[in-house]
């Protein structure tokens, strides 16, 4: 998508009908584009754009290159044979801007990092104004503006860097100054662990047991985890994955799990899986208990250092991979997530 010059709003066209044909002699589509291509393609008018125009900072190579592209197109065909005074050519400036930063802002609502967050494209005016131009479909919307990210190894607690929000003013846009988004690495808040609510949304990556239970592990020596769906095999790997990111804290000595069943539960499969996640959590100096309960509905972790962290769908909030050889089927932080809340809150007194 980085290498489209100009995304045209087919929105904004008016719906073809037959007020617009004519009842006179005209010449077939098909023929006047020829005619078109023939008289345009022997005429460059990138000399005379490069000249005129002149780009804000977050204008990078390639939307330098796709704006010109647009300019030259429109010159060509508004003005075939002359310039356009100054007043036209900032119109026109303007709609190739704009076209730009429409296939911008798709790209980065797809990227989950901020290789494509300088969405605020500008150019300065005759006046010598830097005018922000907008797209009019994405003016306040959060989703587009300020699309959620799903960052490789992102932890709630990190910041994450910002898009700017300008705004269209007087059909270009704004004459302030763009804002540069904050591109650097992130940084981790020195402070420590603090209560977190958040959302994991639909397609999320990024979100691993590491990222979500490590930074409050610091000091645990026992976890009771209760969560009613560690049955099917798929689980069962979830929580022996969830063991892994305990074992690595080094100061854990038992966990606890309560979990429930039903009528399809395979219990001598589960029994046989669970026998032998306690065997190997014992060569770690980590005894694991087993509770099976009937009835058991909520989903939480609650640690001895005072911390209880609550997800929404327990520990199975991962999407099945397409398949089983594709990258995220072992590496959950570039698994694809279903929606979910996280609720992270102290409990000590």
């Amino acid at each position: 998508m980085d290498r489209f010059a100009c995304y045209l709003p087919g929105w904004e066209m008016p719906k073809n009908s037959s007020a617009f044909l004519t009842d006179r002699f005209g010449i077939i589509t098909d023929y006047l584009a020829e005619a078109f291509h023939h008289q345009l393609k022997h005429s460059s008018r990138y000399e005379e754009v490069t000249q005129r125009v002149k780009l804000g900072p977050n204008v990078e190579g390639r939307d330098e290159k796709g704006i010109k592209k647009t300019l030259c197109a429109l010159l060509k065909i508004l003005h075939p044979i002359d310039a356009p005074s100054d007043e036209e050519f900032d119109e026109y400036v303007a709609y190739a801007v704009e076209c730009r930063r429409r296939v911008k802002e798709q790209m980065n609502k797809r990227k989950p990092d901020d290789e494509f967050a300088r969405i605020e494209l500008s150019f300065v005016n005759r006046e010598g104004k830097e005018l922000v131009v907008s797209c009019p479909e994405s003016v306040g919307a959060h989703a587009t503006l300020e699309p959620p990210r799903r960052r490789l190894r992102t932890r709630p607690e990190v910041a994450t860097g910002a898009t700017a929000t300008g705004s269209k003013v007087s059909g270009v846009g704004s004459s302030a100054a763009p804002t540069l988004p904050d591109v650097s690495p992130p940084i981790v808040v020195a402070e420590g662990p603090k209560e977190l609510h958040y959302t994991i949304v639909y397609g999320d990556t990024g979100h691993s047991y590491d990222s979500i239970f490590g930074p409050y592990l610091a000091g645990t020596k026992s976890i009771v985890v209760e969560d009613p769906y560690i049955r099917l095999p798929h689980q069962i790997a979830n929580f022996v994955r969830f063991c892994e990111t305990v074992v690595k804290a080094d100061t854990v000595q038992r966990i606890s799990l309560v979990t429930s069943y039903d009528e399809q539960t395979d219990m001598a499969a589960l029994q046989e899986k669970l026998d032998d996640l306690k065997q190997s959590l014992l060569e770690y100096d980590v005894t694991l208990e087993v509770r099976l309960e009937g009835k058991l509905h909520d989903r939480e972790v609650r640690l001895d250092n005072g911390w209880t962290i609550k997800i929404g769908r327990g520990l199975d909030f991962y999407q099945k991979p397409d398949s089983w050889s594709a990258v995220g089927a072992t590496d959950l932080s570039l698994r694809r997530c279903l929606e979910t809340k996280v609720d992270v809150f102290a409990t000590r007194s």
